[in-house]
């Protein structure tokens, strides 16, 4: 069983369903549900991670994204709604909100309260703290969570497949069909080069955005981090 004659034959590179048309199929399933998770679970995480409220959603939310049977979900929502890209992108959906939301939360959470407060006695609105104080340092929290709902998604979109859509699980699952386990082979191989590529990628944005030049001294050239306590009593005896 190995993958290297499938992927080393030039015929599988070009034209319908070639591994190219199969990659960005299976980006367009993984980026959809990362910017509609994102949009719906960032949101409700910043909310509960400022306010403290409501922390056992996002507790019981990782839970759930943990036990989730995927597959199963998904014919459930096949026998509901029908076959089609809906059922796929819900179940994706439901598959990124878990880390994103726990760790948006966490992140939040993990803020030093020190800085929150100095923030606030400034003069700084809520808003005003959530965006300039708290978000800035909770970045690497917050970018953990998203590239681990990417991975999680990168290797799942492969369900898309079992629906009678496309994607890399097509490899898998006409593979399995066909008794042409190379071309199974072929595809795990595929997926996972693509994860890890992905991966790499969200790494290297993520060192580009949690840099000191956006969350230390530039955020205090912005005016929008607070001085610590250091700072504080430096000014206050220099007044």
């Amino acid at each position: 069983m190995d993958g290297t004659p499938y992927l080393l034959d030039p015929a599988h590179w070009s034209g319908p369903g070639s591994i190219p048309e199969l990659v960005l199929a299976h980006l367009g399933y993984t980026g959809l549900a990362l910017l509609l998770g994102v949009l719906v679970a960032f949101p409700v995480g910043l909310l509960i991670g400022h306010t403290g409220r409501g922390a056992w959603l996002a507790v019981n939310a990782g839970n759930a994204g943990r036990a989730l049977p995927t597959l199963g979900l998904l014919m459930l929502l096949v026998t509901l709604m029908g076959l089609g890209r809906v059922p796929v992108l819900i179940v994706l959906v439901v598959l990124v909100l878990p880390p994103i939301l726990t760790s948006t939360y966490a992140g939040l959470r993990s803020v030093d309260r020190a800085a929150v407060d100095a923030a606030r006695g400034m003069g700084m609105r809520p808003l005003q703290v959530l965006l300039g104080v708290e978000v800035p340092m909770a970045l690497p929290v917050l970018f953990s969570g998203l590239r681990a709902a990417a991975l999680q998604v990168v290797a799942t979109a492969t369900v898309a497949a079992s629906v009678g859509l496309g994607g890399l699980g097509r490899l898998l699952i006409d593979g399995l069909a066909l008794n042409d386990y190379g071309r199974v082979v072929a595809g795990a191989v595929v997926v996972a080069v693509l994860a890890v590529v992905l991966d790499v990628l969200l790494a290297l944005v993520q060192r580009a955005v949690v840099s000191p030049g956006l969350t230390g001294r530039g955020a205090r050239r912005r005016g929008s981090r607070p001085p610590t306590p250091a700072q504080s009593r430096l000014d206050a005896d220099l007044a």
